[in-house]
């Protein structure tokens, strides 16, 4: 697995953006994260070593963009060039999380076709206002491989009218950070059970710092909010893997962690 950051720095847009844990650590560090840059790894996945060999070799996972969003618009000039590095890995697996499924359509390379086999797209939908905003957009949208992001989950979210065959897994999770929002985890079992009922894979991320369970609230150190979720054994594989994973081979997406909060 490998993490690539072309660009750095973000602009809030919806509720689950509010305790960005982007902002959080520029601040740590005296910096702004409304301020998008070019990063010094935007080559990444090009750069090779002394013996002439990728750094990243063929089959990684690589983790895209995770202190930004892909389709942010100030990354307009930088992102053809992007998609051309992708392009040219077609031996990696490429995984990025948006709050913006509303600009894909706009910023996808001429040769984008039905998608890229090697790139999955992961919507994030914290609420149900979002959800119903952005999922029909998922959901049309020309894209091979799709995951649901429903972290921070800030509250009870109804997936039952939009789950079928066009996504792999619904991944959950509450908020981390000292200043995280609760999670209930009845919000939790509730999109475990539209998954079940749709034969979508389910995977649950982390508990958040303050999860809600049988009306008591617990406290979570960030430590244990991974291994707590992975205790409640929850998880679900989908009922039939989509077709381009049976074909593709080497990596599939279920049980990914998206670090998020």
């Amino acid at each position: 697995m490998a993490s690539w950051n072309p660009w750095h720095g973000c602009r809030k847009v919806s509720p689950g953006c509010a305790h960005c844990y982007v902002y959080r650590i520029d601040a740590a560090h005296g910096r702004s994260a409304d301020r998008v840059v070019r990063t010094g790894d935007f080559r990444l996945p090009l750069r090779r070593n002394r013996q002439g060999d990728y750094r990243i070799p063929a089959g990684e996972t690589v983790y895209t963009c995770f202190t930004s969003d892909f389709l942010l618009p100030e990354a307009d000039p930088w992102r053809p060039e992007a998609w051309r590095m992708i392009r040219e890995r077609m031996d990696l697996s490429f995984f990025f999380i948006t709050k913006r499924i509303e600009r894909l359509e706009a910023c996808l390379p001429p040769d984008w076709g039905p998608g890229y086999p090697h790139v999955t797209i992961g919507c994030t939908v914290e609420n149900q206002d979002r959800a119903d905003f952005r999922l029909p957009i998922f959901r049309a949208a020309p894209v091979r491989r799709k995951v649901i992001v429903c972290e921070p989950l800030l509250e009870a979210v109804h997936l039952e009218a939009y789950l079928g065959d066009w996504v792999r897994e619904v991944s959950a999770g509450g908020e981390s950070g000292p200043d995280a929002r609760t999670c209930d985890y009845a919000w939790i079992l509730g999109i475990r059970e539209a998954c079940r009922a749709a034969g979508v894979g389910f995977h649950y991320h982390q508990t958040g710092a303050r999860l809600i369970k049988d009306g008591r609230l617990y406290h979570i150190p960030r430590r244990a909010q991974g291994i707590q979720a992975r205790r409640a054994a929850i998880d679900l594989e989908p009922v039939c893997p989509a077709p381009e994973e049976v074909s593709y081979g080497q990596q599939t997406f279920a049980g990914f962690r998206p670090g998020r909060g």
